[in-house]
């Protein structure tokens, strides 16, 4: 799904995936086509790194060190790490999450039910805004501090191993700087809607990718897509290019990677091969959030988007 030069036809419609910890590489996912994913500093529209900037990584407590008006963040080198072949996408980058969440009210952050299971779970997290590439060639290896929050309280989860995956978080504090998204409560969703992705694949600086739609929307408390999604996106909001709402969380797939020789390399499947990438529906969530809204965020965006992205031209490199 990799055109390199995407665009988002009328209504974000051609819009636009572990290594951290176990939960990711339990719930893998993979390619589909070619690779769509891109960093922040490949858009310059304000509309989509809005939906970006209220992304969180999700750290352990024990990654995170505070330097003051900065927070250290504990990564690794991503293709080392995993051992994975020069010419895997991102390769150079670093890697430290094991999650993503989005912001879907003041103080509250919605992920992945595997990702966040009990109390201990909740006393050992960081959720960490922030964590992107944001110019090319800069790795970040510290966000600020005011961008760090913790988990208070688990308001609820679900976690079924072929149904429904979602938690919800109560942060320490409300969260400054960043927006609440805003969901899809109308419980409808069609097969082949375009969908648009926003996390932490393999735990790396936030990702977006495009170019993916609904498979299957009949499942009870999940749909099937083709996005290309990682283990690290357990938690991404799911977002319908066809109006910037939520309609969903990213909860399992597909396996990301395969041997090629003596290395790995992402796991590859026609658009319409392979299992697909499983979303929590938003429905089995929205109703459970306190304060939650979801019409201002479609209102910004606009009736209708023409391009959310900026074309990325096929001469332009990975980092």
């Amino acid at each position: 799904m990799m055109k390199r030069a995407i665009v988002l036809v009328v209504t974000l419609a051609a819009a636009l995936r572990l290594a951290a910890p176990a939960a990711a590489q339990v719930n893998g996912e993979v390619i589909y086509g070619a690779d769509d994913r891109i960093d922040l500093y490949q858009t310059k529209d304000a509309r989509l790194l809005s939906l970006a900037d209220s992304t969180a990584a999700l750290f352990r407590s024990k990654s995170i060190t505070d330097r003051g008006a900065l927070a250290g963040l504990v990564t690794s080198h991503y293709g080392q790490e995993l051992n994975l072949c020069h010419d895997e996408p991102f390769y150079e980058q670093e890697t430290g999450a094991f999650c993503s969440g989005s912001l879907v009210a003041p103080d509250i952050l919605m992920t992945a039910g595997h990702c966040i299971k009990d109390d201990w779970a909740c006393k050992n997290v960081k959720l960490v805004f922030g964590f992107a590439i944001k110019k090319k060639g800069e790795l970040p290896r510290e966000v600020a501090t005011g961008d760090v929050y913790g988990c208070k309280q688990i308001l609820g989860r679900e976690e079924v191993s072929n149904g429904a995956d979602w938690a919800l978080i109560k942060l320490d504090r409300a969260v400054k700087g960043h927006k609440p998204l805003k969901l899809n409560r109308t419980g409808k969703l069609a097969n082949k809607t375009p969908l648009v992705v926003i996390g932490h694949p393999a735990g790396l600086p936030v990702k977006i990718a495009g170019g993916a739609s609904v498979r299957d929307s009949s499942p009870d408390g999940f749909f099937r897509a083709n996005l290309d999604t990682y283990g690290g996106n357990s938690g991404s909001a799911v977002f319908n290019a066809n109006t910037g709402l939520v309609e969903g969380i990213l909860v399992r797939g597909e396996t990301d990677y395969v041997m090629r020789g003596s290395c790995r390399v992402s796991n590859v499947c026609a658009n319409d091969g392979c299992r697909g990438e499983d979303v929590t529906k938003i429905a089995n969530v929205a109703a459970k959030i306190p304060g939650a809204r979801h019409r201002g965020r479609a209102a910004e965006l606009g009736p209708t988007i023409s391009s959310l992205l900026d074309a990325v031209s096929d001469s332009q490199s990975r980092p």
